[in-house]
């Protein structure tokens, strides 16, 4: 599945769109380069999940957890640019995340990927030449 998404604007109905594609799957790897949008994804993707608190880039704590006011939904959300070795990530416990059933949206994920559950989705943001972004699922 590919959603294009032409402008800021659209960025909550590209949201829609992907939470409408997302069935089943409960982890999200989303790849992409510095600056390609990631982070500002997964906001409009937690706000379309009925998330209304404040949310933030998890860079510095790694993860940051939400709940859907909607449904009681937890949402995991994650950023691994700041490890530097995987014992990190066994240290804070990724298996309690990552297989408890909750939504995870995993920025970086290529820093960890040999510790990514098999049916893990990968998701792709690119930017574009003219500045529109490209999301594969």
């Amino acid at each position: 599945m590919e959603i294009k998404i032409q402008s800021l604007d659209q960025i909550q109905d590209a949201a829609r769109q992907f939470v409408e594609a997302m069935g089943d799957n409960t982890v999200f790897a989303m790849y992409g380069k510095m600056g390609a949008g990631k982070t500002t994804f997964v906001k409009a993707l937690c706000e379309e999940l009925g998330v209304n608190d404040v949310i933030t880039s998890p860079t510095f704590s790694i993860v940051n957890e939400y709940r859907s006011d909607e449904n009681g939904e937890l949402i995991y959300h994650f950023d691994f640019y700041r490890i530097k070795k995987l014992s990190e990530v066994y240290d804070m416990g990724y298996e309690d995340y990552f297989y408890s059933g909750a939504v995870c949206f995993i920025e970086w994920p290529e820093l960890i990927e040999e510790l990514l559950p098999g049916d893990a989705v990968k998701v792709t943001i690119e930017e574009q030449e003219d500045g529109t972004r490209l999301i594969t699922m």
